[in-house]
Parts: structure tokens; C-alpha cells; sequence
């Protein structure tokens, strides 16, 4: 395993909300993939307005346009872990885009831990 401060991999899976796979938000089958894959991490954002490839513009100023906000699904982890992932994404998006921006990671602890007494500045491995 590798440290969790120093270079990482940002994937990032720009979708429609209406977006499905086998009737169920794909936003979640991607973020439940990334977790049996056993990723560090994954997140759901959920845009205000915007617009894609089809110059449609969705925003939730308006009712009747409120309908498939844009949605970004969010990984981070080592690059081999997140490049390896790959084909499954491309399974899963027909539409979308889907991007990967090298990332810094500062910090990466969950909720409840502590430090490792061995690693005075409580650091672990992604």
C-alpha cells in the first residue's frame, strides 16, 4: 500500500441524476462498484445548473427544467487502483463524461480513528 499524503488519481464521473443502470441511480451502482472494488473512496455531487454535450441546460431555478441535475461522481485513490477501475466505468457511462486529474492527498482518515501510536502524525494507507 502506498501513503496517503503524495500523489493520487481524482476520477471524476460527470452524469445526468436521471441517469440509471438496471433502474437504479447510476450515480449509486458507481459509487457501490467503487466500493466492492475496494477503492479509498467515493462521492456524490449533485450540481445546481449546468449543461453537457447536448447544450441542454438543467437547472433547479426552474420547475420545469429541474428534471436530470448534473451529478459528479467523485474517487480518489492510488493510480493503479483508480486505473484498474477504468473498465467499469466505461461499462456503466454511454453518456457522461468522465475525467482523471492527478491530485495531492493531505490527509485521508475516517470517522472515530485515531492515530497509530507507530505514525505520530496519524497518517494511513489509502
Amino acid at each position: 500500500m502506498t501513503s496517503p499524503t503524495g500523489r493520487a488519481l481524482r476520477l471524476t464521473v460527470y452524469i445526468g441524476e436521471d441517469d440509471t443502470w438496471h433502474h437504479r441511480p447510476l450515480y449509486s451502482e458507481i459509487v457501490h462498484r467503487a466500493h466492492a472494488a475496494g477503492l479509498a473512496g467515493a462521492s456524490v455531487f449533485r450540481g445546481v445548473e449546468g449543461f453537457g454535450a447536448s447544450s441542454r441546460i438543467h437547472t433547479s431555478r426552474l420547475l420545469s427544467l429541474s428534471e436530470d441535475l448534473p451529478v459528479a461522481v467523485v474517487v480518489v485513490d492510488t493510480e493503479e487502483r483508480v486505473r484498474a477501475f477504468l473498465p467499469r466505468i466505461d461499462e456503466l457511462v454511454g453518456e457522461g463524461l468522465v475525467t482523471l486529474e492527478e491530485c495531492e492527498v493531505v490527509k485521508y482518515t475516517g470517522r472515530g480513528e485515531r492515530p497509530d501510536a507507530a505514525d505520530p502524525e496519524g497518517k494511513r494507507s489509502l
